[in-house]
């Protein structure tokens, strides 16, 4: 039997200082029609954004804090906001490893969704689509979060 997990669940577990974000970024998604689904993982609960059927983001618990990977399908839309973030994200973001599929399409796996390929401050990156965008939430990254996620939201309708 499959228990379901409500987003209640995974709030209750989200540590005090991103629980008003993480709450009001439910609700604006949930309102822009993005289908919220909650899954119990090793490292506690997972919740996924969809709209139109494609992943818009997860948040995710890691070592480190609570974790939320944004996929960037319409990036080419709305590049202009990656020259607004703050450094550490921008070094998340060249951290990521390189997208093989991007460089050599016959290096890996065929049904890999191709990463990004995208200039951030004037450096022409090719990342990995799973690891590219995934910021560690914090008081710095929250607004910039909130800003690709919309931005996101808003370029897939």
């Amino acid at each position: 039997m499959d228990d379901k997990y409500t987003f209640q669940d995974f709030l209750y577990s989200v540590d005090v200082s991103n629980k008003k974000f993480v709450s009001d970024m439910h609700d604006e998604l949930t309102d822009l029609g993005c289908r919220a689904e909650v899954k119990s993982a090793k490292s506690g609960y997972v919740v996924s954004y969809s709209l139109n059927k494609k992943a818009i983001a997860n948040y995710v618990f890691r070592k480190k804090g609570l974790m939320a990977r944004i996929y960037t399908n319409h990036i080419g839309q709305y590049m202009d906001v990656l020259d607004t973030l703050p450094e550490e994200m921008v070094q998340t973001i060249r951290q990521a490893p390189v997208c093989k599929r991007l460089v050599d399409p016959a290096s890996c796996n065929q049904k890999c969704s191709m990463g990004y390929d995208i200039i951030v401050k004037g450096e022409r990156l090719q990342r990995c689509r799973n690891n590219a965008f995934m910021f560690l939430l914090d008081e710095e990254s929250r607004p910039f979060v909130k800003a690709l996620l919309l931005s996101e939201v808003h370029a897939s309708v």
